[in-house]
């Protein structure tokens, strides 16, 4: 009866055709990072499946060499099991994918190819299973009592970690894999779990990192990573800077020299101070700006703050809800660099004389 393992594998292959037709979306849902992730798990595991059939065919032909009757039966069970599967699965494959609920389980990923993917993902977890079963059945595969009276030697722990045989000299040639290199024989004892599953865990690292980094391109690789955090960082910076800027007050205000700051204050002078001071600064209602004298002092934190809160009894109203701190700064220092120069028309001097820079 242990042929019936065989049976089930056939059943569980069978079950992937009814679903598969079922599940047209999960090619449209294939550049998706959860879907590559599981796209390469099934390859990986199709793959180890296919490694494992190899090993049966060849274990297989030692089996029937010991009995010569059970080939046609073993063909038999694999025939009926193979249309079983396709005729009692098929209707049970539809009505689980009818009944797929709306909502997204994964954004951006139909719950159609989810399912999908992870049935194959079990399914062929359960193959790879029974695969295994039905090899050691087939090579007959046993531990070797130990001898009446002694008693085996034991590591507790590290053995149930690692699986290891502790074999002695007697049971040695039950172990012998018939290689020999110089001396040195190879037993039947194979590395550890946790080493085997380190491997194929980083195969599939591997695979996912090659198709995310350089096949479908859905993550950035570490040039593109660099690029985009400099980028971050750049506007992070402006963003500082023109927060800087607003912050500032006729306390911290300073004398800004570039050209294109005093091509700011130009600008807005022209719109909006000329009226009164003239185009030049000369003055016109109000006072000579390229002159020493100053009514409210000609520094340019004194220039800021009369911009700023102006001087309503003499008819200068308050700009600060009209330009920023920046744009005050800017005509401030244009205001100021206009000291010294020679207007058309100057009006007579004004305030009390200014000697600072």
């Amino acid at each position: 009866m242990k042929f019936i393992t065989l049976s089930l594998v056939t059943i569980l292959l069978s079950m992937g055709y009814p679903v598969m037709a079922q599940s047209e979306e999960v090619t449209s849902s294939a550049s998706h990072p959860v879907a590559i992730a599981m796209i390469s798990i099934i390859a990986l595991l199709a793959f180890v499946i296919l490694l494992l059939g190899n090993v049966m065919i060849s274990s297989y032909s030692i089996y029937r060499k010991r009995n010569q009757n059970s080939g046609l039966k073993t063909i038999l069970l694999f025939l009926l099991s193979t249309l079983a599967g396709h005729t009692a699965l098929a209707q049970e494959a539809t009505t689980a994918s009818a009944s797929i609920v709306a909502n997204e389980w994964v954004p951006g990923l139909s719950n159609t190819a989810v399912i999908f993917m992870i049935s194959i993902i079990i399914l062929e977890l359960i193959i790879i299973f029974y695969m295994v079963s039905v090899f050691r059945y087939f090579t007959k595969l046993k531990k070797v009592p130990s001898e009446a009276g002694v008693p085996q030697k034991k590591f507790a722990w590290f053995e149930k970690l690692n699986r290891t045989k502790t074999i002695d000299a007697k049971s040695e040639e039950a172990y012998n894999l018939g290689h020999d290199y110089d001396g040195i024989q190879e037993l039947d004892n194979p590395t550890p779990p946790w080493w085997q599953w380190g491997f194929v865990a980083s195969g599939i690292f591997a695979v996912i990192y090659l198709w995310v980094y350089f096949v479908s391109h859905s993550a950035p690789n570490q040039y593109q990573e660099l690029q985009i955090a400099n980028t971050k960082a750049e506007e992070k910076i402006k963003a500082f800077m023109a927060n800087s800027a607003n912050n500032i007050d006729e306390n911290t205000v300073t004398y800004l020299g570039d050209t294109k700051d005093l091509d700011e204050g130009k600008k807005l002078f022209t719109t909006n101070c000329a009226a009164c001071h003239g185009t030049d600064g000369g003055g016109i209602v109000g006072p000579n700006l390229t002159d020493k004298y100053w009514l409210h002092g000609g520094s340019i934190q004194n220039i800021f703050k009369t911009i700023k809160y102006g001087v309503p009894e003499k008819g200068m109203k308050s700009w600060k809800e009209d330009f920023t701190p920046k744009q005050i700064a800017q005509l401030a220092s244009f205001v100021h660099s206009l000291q010294g120069t020679k207007p058309n028309n100057p009006k007579e001097p004004q305030g009390d004389i200014y000697e600072g820079k």
